[in-house]
């Protein structure tokens, strides 16, 4: 794995035809102020990462993370409220 965080935004289709087609969107990611993204972190389509929050290492955001939070793991989930 690199050491690179690493954000996604592309969303492809469920349905197996109209994927075959080639359509393929783009969902923003939000990330906010003052936010620590450790190395080889993913974060994933739609999701918004609060201000002052650390996302540690190797962790897989999927869900929006509310500010001044801690989050680990995969899938991330918040492990402390930093204030």
């Amino acid at each position: 794995m690199s050491d690179a965080m690493q954000l996604y935004t592309a969303q492809h289709p469920l349905d197996a035809k109209v994927r075959r087609s080639g359509l393929e969107s783009a969902i923003p990611i939000r990330i906010g102020n003052d936010v620590w993204i450790g190395g080889g972190a993913l974060v994933l389509p739609s999701v918004t990462i609060g201000d002052r929050n650390i996302v540690g290492a190797g962790s897989v955001v999927v869900h929006n993370v509310p500010p001044d939070s801690l989050v680990v793991s995969n899938p991330a989930c918040i492990v402390r409220t930093l204030v």
